[in-house]
């Protein structure tokens, strides 16, 4: 199976559905607000970002009157005006997944643990910078931002959030971010990484292969999963090049991936737990790959 790479919008046509976006919202009275690289553009550029590959809102469920009931009414409206969509509920949030006109948007509805949301990949929010979000003026219309813009986006991107950074960059930041083993109030379902052992609560793996093929030895592992409250896992590989671990979910993950001068961070690989992995870098494509591990 070939990887894929993370390719730009169509800035046009991606301003276009964010207008309709804001139109839907403001017709069905939904409280939303702009996130991750969308907000990061808006604030800081003015602009989408030239080599953004999506559109990202968010809404919090129990804020501004919003219920799972009311999610699934705002999906049916989007879905009437030509978007499609597809919904997948899980522990941190309700992830609504659309696109029209071959523009891809992200409408994440968070859950509130205490007094945060965990933002992908799991950065902790604190859920006071979304009581009253910040109109901003983006694109000739009113849009809503997190409040105050500048805290949000040094959370989610770090210090250096002023900075523009080409996919590779950013991505290490936020993981940079996230905090190591599992989190406060998760519900059991935790993940672990072992390099040297195989007990047989590890029931996956994961093969590291250089350039020419062959194992790597000590190759750097994190790994973290986005949809439960497990944090953060690092390893290396053994002496065949590989690294164990038990993952919590069938869902999508954060790796990264190190060793000599190599580095990798795949931001979006959809694996399952009880199955077998193997990567291969490209000596071509360093960042921006995604569905790179492959079963073996």
């Amino acid at each position: 199976m070939q990887a894929k790479v993370f390719t730009a919008m169509d800035m046009s046509t991606a301003e276009s559905v964010l207008k309709e976006t804001n139109r839907i919202m403001a017709e069905l009275g939904v409280a939303y607000f702009l996130r991750h690289g969308t907000c990061l553009g808006a604030v800081r550029d003015g602009a989408f970002i030239p080599w953004d590959d999506d559109l990202d809102v968010g809404s919090v469920l129990g804020l501004h009157g919003l219920t799972e009931e009311k999610v699934d009414r705002t999906v049916d409206v989007f879905r009437e005006n030509g978007f499609t969509a597809t919904i997948v509920h899980n522990e941190l949030n309700i992830s609504v997944s659309m696109q029209k006109s071959g523009t891809q948007m992200d409408w994440t509805c968070y859950r509130i643990f205490g007094d945060v949301i965990y933002q992908w990949p799991v950065v902790k929010i604190p859920v006071a910078l979304h009581e009253e979000l910040k109109e901003i003026d983006f694109l000739g219309k009113k849009f809503f931002v997190p409040n105050p813009p500048e805290e949000y986006l040094l959370l989610k991107y770090g210090p250096e959030w002023m900075i523009p950074k080409q996919a590779g960059g950013f991505e290490q930041d936020v993981m940079d971010l996230m905090p190591e083993g599992s989190l406060p109030g998760n519900s059991g379902r935790i993940m672990s990484m072992l390099n040297r052992f195989l007990p047989k609560r590890y029931t996956g793996s994961l093969l590291v292969l250089d350039r020419e093929g062959r194992p790597v030895v000590d190759a750097q592992v994190g790994i973290a999963p986005t949809s439960v409250l497990s944090g953060l896992e690092r390893s290396q590989t053994d002496k065949k090049g590989i690294t164990r671990f038990s993952l919590p979910d069938h869902a999508k993950y954060v790796l990264s991936i190190r060793f000599g001068e190599h580095e990798e961070l795949l931001y979006m690989e959809k694996l399952q737990p009880r199955v077998h992995y193997v990567y291969r870098p490209d000596p071509e494509i360093t960042a921006g790959r995604y569905d790179v591990l492959v079963p073996r």
